[in-house]
């Protein structure tokens, strides 16, 4: 009776130590992987390896299943390649039975994906591994790790164990895009206007200047002290008053060039007598109704009744004006024609004049000044002079180069330096609206090559890849690199 006694407390004492057998039966630790490596082919990721299985014993019921797992560098996301099923040899046999049979269930992992071989036992066996999956970008410099599932009978032994194969595999591409510098463009010449509006009054169908009629003294005095603050400033010296007369649509096109012509050489010689300018620097031209003003002023009056059939007529008659005109005279209710007469057409009679003049050239330390007291009268290399004084990366550098695309918003150099630094921050929703809004981008290969790559910071791969083709197609070698570079990257996308 004792010794029965102790042959069960054997066994109990034994059964934990075959459940925990049960969980750690593995042979990845015998189980060799070389040779091996994932690339991508296309859309598709290609898994190659070859394992080596002679150093593992596989027991005749045993079935080792061994699934490569891609996995996403943060372990968030993952995916199985086909899995290799090694068979004992007895496993194996019950395998082939279950081909045979249909009634006969399949053992684990056995289906139509497995990659099904049999362990022959003592003999070097090596076999290459070859699977593809479905490329996504989430795999780029991801990692692949090998899981191995030992199943038997019944009563057999089982097990789970894993080991990492590879890490870093898909390394995500990481672009050099370049950039191309835009030297300022030259001006030996500053050459700067002021362009105002005089809006005089003159008595029907005259030219005649009258200072003591209605508002004329004070539009005359805001003339006379344009001139005058111009020629007070010893940094710029006047070279032409460039005066144009405007009529606005009532009476005939004829009558009303007439009227334009008068009423601005009316205000060139009343600047002549009055302001002491020489004759050759008054130069006076004519454009007679101002029709286009006309279409402009009409955004003003929204609640204008029958504004769009107003619109319609001046469409309708751009080479009859006179008809024209008797056609809004024409509108129902004559209400409507009033307003354009009392409301509108005033605004049309005027004379613009452009007062020009020589700037001259600033030392650093009055540059300086100038960029917060006068930028319009510095040049752009005097900017770019100042600016580089501070350091490229300075606030006072962005500063001044902001200032200069402000002032030259036509200059690719002001907008390639802009949207650079912009770049170099990182700011790319910052350079692409500034160079996508610039009519200058799309006839300069530097700029969209810029463009190219501040849509490519912003995750916009095709924009990118269209500017610097464009860009490339206009000779720029450095936009036929960065489109290699791009493809690149829209490749991994």
């Amino acid at each position: 009776m004792r010794r029965i006694y102790i042959l069960l407390l054997l066994i109990l004492a034994c059964c934990p130590m075959m459940l925990h057998a049960e969980n750690e039966t593995s042979y990845l630790s015998l189980i060799g992987i070389r040779q091996g490596g994932v690339v991508k082919q296309g859309r598709t990721v290609e898994l190659k390896m070859s394992v080596d299985l002679s150093k593992a014993k596989i027991r005749t019921q045993h079935t080792v299943a061994l699934t490569p797992v891609l996995m996403s560098a943060d372990s968030s996301r993952e995916i199985a390649f086909p899995p290799i099923v090694i068979d004992g040899k007895t496993r194996h046999k019950v395998y082939l039975r279950a081909q045979r049979l249909e009634s006969v269930e399949f053992p684990p992992f056995h289906n139509d994906s497995a990659q099904v071989i049999i362990r022959h036992s003592s003999k070097e066996q090596h076999y290459d591994y070859a699977a593809t999956v479905p490329y996504e970008r989430w795999m780029l410099d991801g990692r692949v790790e090998i899981r191995e599932e030992v199943h038997g009978c019944v009563n057999c032994d089982k097990g789970k164990a894993e080991r990492p194969l590879w890490a870093g595999i898909l390394p995500a591409y990481v672009p050099d895009y370049k950039l191309d510098s835009i030297a300022p463009e030259p001006e030996p010449v500053k050459v700067r206007a002021e362009t105002r509006t005089a809006r005089l009054q003159f008595r029907q169908d005259s030219y005649n200047i009258l200072p003591g009629f209605k508002n004329n003294r004070a539009e005359l005095g805001t003339v006379s002290n344009s001139i005058e603050l111009v020629k007070k400033n010893t940094d710029v010296k006047i070279i032409g008053i460039y005066i144009t007369g405007y009529a606005s649509p009532e009476g005939s096109m004829a009558h009303n060039m007439t009227l334009s012509e008068n009423r601005a050489k009316a205000l060139a010689d009343y600047i002549r007598r009055h302001d002491a300018i020489s004759p050759d620097m008054l130069h006076v031209d004519w454009k007679g109704e101002d029709w286009e003003g006309f279409v402009r002023a009409l955004g003003d009056f929204p609640n204008l009744l029958k504004r769009d059939e107003v619109y319609e007529i001046i469409e309708r008659y751009p080479d009859e004006r006179d008809f024209c005109e008797l056609q809004l005279q024409k509108l129902v209710p004559p209400t409507i024609y009033h307003r354009l007469l009392t409301e509108i057409y005033p605004a049309l009679r005027r004379n613009e004049y452009r007062i020009e003049y020589n700037v001259r050239n600033f030392n650093l330390e009055e540059a300086r000044r100038m960029v917060d007291e006068r930028p319009d009268l510095l040049s752009l290399s005097e900017m770019y002079k100042v600016a580089g004084s501070y350091g490229k990366g300075t606030p006072e550098y962005d500063k001044v180069m902001a200032t200069a695309v402000r002032y030259f918003p036509a200059s690719p150099a002001a907008l390639n330096e802009n949207a650079v630094n912009a770049i170099s921050r990182e700011e790319y929703a910052a350079a692409v609206e500034l160079l996508e809004k610039s009519e200058v981008t799309a006839k300069s290969a530097e700029l969209l090559t810029t463009l190219g790559v501040a849509y490519a910071g912003a995750g916009q791969y095709d924009k990118a890849e269209d500017a610097f083709r464009r860009a490339a197609e206009a000779g720029s070698e450095t936009a036929r690199h960065n489109l290699e570079e791009v493809r690149q990257v829209i490749d991994q996308l």
